[in-house]
């Protein structure tokens, strides 16, 4: 028994000293970024903008033509063949 004493301490020692050290906080620096953390914690993402986005340049867009379509008088056989087609192709 006392073998078993004298063998199961140091063993012990050991597990206990491998798990504390495993617990301790990681410290990972790249190029000006710390990253702290341990693996205990939750895997958490946060994205934040940096920089502001560049809205496009909306003064080359047609607006006035696509208003222009959208509003334009139709004929009235060319619309009818178009529903009759929506409706064959939806049966």
């Amino acid at each position: 028994m006392k073998r078993f004493s004298h063998l199961a301490m140091p063993l012990l020692l050991a597990l206990f000293t491998t798990t504390a050290q495993a617990v301790e906080e990681e410290v990972i620096s790249l190029e000006g970024t710390t990253v702290v953390g341990n693996r205990e914690l939750p895997k958490v993402l946060y994205i934040v903008p940096w920089q502001e986005s560049e809205l496009p340049d909306m003064t080359d867009l047609p607006l006035n033509t696509l208003i222009n379509d959208a509003l334009s008088p139709i004929e009235r056989d060319v619309f009818q063949r178009q529903i009759q087609f929506h409706y064959q192709l939806s049966r």
